[in-house]
């Protein structure tokens, strides 16, 4: 979710937190040499999809051997002393931004837990709506949980479960599992992947060498020069297993009764790189034609198409294609803004969003600006930026945001604001949004313009063809609140209403 500095969708810095954080990242390979070292490659390529922490397992036919390190990928894994302690031709590993559990080692994954049968390592990208209640009922029974990650809860399902093999207690266990996950599973002669029924994350499977592979996004795959084979279907469960003559099997579990799969619009929108296949659709086009659709349904008269980088870029790319205005790059990202702004003094502080962006004055200068966002969450970036665009000379700023608003919160792996601190909610109208920003005007694509340029037709509102809940508010599962009540109906807000 590339380092958090250089990352082309990261908003971890921004000194207000305005921004869905991202969620996290897996990567696996079962029979390679290299595997341990191609993992961190793999990781590092899925870096954008959390920069907290990150892990990784592997097992030498003997024994199993964990690096966990907080901080990122390039920091620690580039180290081949660190290698080095990490032997074996099966690995798998797990790069983390925290949606459930709290900042700690303790909490880096992949887990591991040592069980009747042998070890076994899991790990997952997502969140399980019902992961609490299910911890109480394992500490109810005496079970010590070690962690406060709700992926510990899978470990303990599968500890209980009474089925013979290790693949159907896992099995048994994911099935007890309710939201969004991609999950990575590992055991002496194993790797397994499992996904959500309606395939709301994403999980690709690879092969390198004839050696399969399983990852968040297919760039990692692209990273290390394997090869795309298929994405995991929506809740099927895919075992591969070293044989006694050192052949690899694989194996497909598929649930009797399918549902449609929903993957998630923000992957789209916001979190897979913008090289990343995501349901055989590319990240990158589909960005590009919600820029189309953008200046279709919003156009406005103007001089120049500015990106807010680096995630803005493809859609400004698309509206500047289908408006005919030029496009420019009128804002410079900094990528080197280093962690010592995280929590800067207030003298550093009061530079704001100017750490991170500068503006090209060259390009913008006495011009109207369309400046082009992905979206928008709480508004207070959007509103430093365009300050910034004015100071810089701008005559006029029209912001143009590539995804409808943002109006309530997830509850499968995206960390998102509650909702009455999203900028939707905060104001009954589009025009009070706008003046909040400072801008000339604000518009924001619609619904169906999102899903005609991720999928090709407009939404179906008896059956939506993607997750979109924080947009529409329609949860695509039961949740199960973190007090333990089933929440039936998602959490209402006072929605501002459209312009004209």
């Amino acid at each position: 979710m590339e380092s958090p500095l250089n990352h082309p969708n990261d908003d971890r810095f921004d000194l207000d937190g305005d921004t869905l954080h991202e969620e996290c990242g897996v990567f696996g390979i079962l029979g390679h040499s290299d595997a341990a070292a191609l993992t961190a490659l793999g990781l590092h390529t899925l870096q954008h999809r959390g920069q907290e922490a990150a892990g990784i397992i592997s097992f030498n036919g003997r024994q199993f051997y964990a690096e966990k390190r907080m901080g990122l990928i390039g920091d620690h894994y580039t180290d081949p002393t660190l290698l080095a302690k990490l032997p074996g031709a099966m690995a798998m590993g797990h790069t983390r931004y925290s949606t459930a559990g709290e900042v700690a080692l303790r909490n880096v994954q992949p887990l591991f837990a040592e069980l009747s049968d042998g070890g076994i390592a899991i790990a997952h990208n997502g969140n399980f709506t019902n992961g609490l209640p299910l911890r109480r009922q394992i500490i109810a029974t005496g079970a010590i949980c070690q962690s406060t990650s709700d992926t510990e809860v899978v470990l303990h399902l599968v500890a209980r479960s009474r089925h013979s093999s290790s693949t159907d207690r896992f099995i048994d266990a994911v099935r007890q599992m309710e939201g969004g996950y991609a999950m990575l599973a590992m055991t002496r002669t194993k790797l397994i992947a499992a996904r959500d029924p309606i395939g709301i994350r994403p999980l690709v499977m690879g092969e390198l060498d004839g050696k399969p592979i399983f990852c968040s996004e297919t760039c990692a795959l692209d990273m290390i020069g394997a090869k795309y084979i298929r994405d995991v279907e929506n809740g099927e469960v895919v075992i591969c297993e070293v044989q006694p003559d050192g052949s690899i099997s694989i194996e497909a579990r598929k649930q009797a009764r399918k549902q449609p799969e929903r993957p998630c619009l923000f992957e789209y929108v916001y979190f897979a790189r913008p090289d990343s296949m995501v349901s055989g659709r590319s990240v990158y086009g589909a960005r590009k034609r919600m820029g189309i659709n953008l200046a279709k349904e919003a156009p406005v008269e103007a001089d120049v198409v500015v990106p807010v980088p680096d995630s803005g870029t493809p859609a400004a790319i698309g509206y500047a294609q289908a408006s005919g205005i030029p496009f420019e790059l009128g804002i410079i990202r900094n990528h080197y803004v280093g962690r010592t702004f995280i929590e800067p003094t207030q003298s550093i502080r009061a530079f704001g969003v100017k750490l991170k962006h500068s503006a090209n004055r060259a390009e913008i200068a006495s011009k109207r600006v369309v400046l082009v966002d992905d979206s928008i969450v709480r508004g207070t970036t959007s509103l430093k930026i365009v300050q910034m665009i004015r100071d810089a000379g701008a005559t006029e700023v029209h912001i143009r945001v590539a995804s409808p608003m943002i109006r309530y919160s997830d509850y499968y792996g995206i960390d998102t604001p509650d909702p009455e601190k999203l900028l939707a909610n905060q104001h009954e109208t589009l025009e009070s949004m706008c003046k909040f920003i400072g801008a000339d005007s604000l518009a924001f694509l619609s619904i169906d313009g999102l899903y005609e340029a991720i999928g090709g037709e407009k939404r179906n509102a008896q059956a939506p063809q993607f997750t979109d809940h924080y947009f529409t508010g329609e949860y695509p599962t039961q949740l199960t609140d973190l007090d333990g009540r089933i929440k039936n109906e998602p959490k209402h807000v006072s929605l501002p209403k459209e312009a004209g």
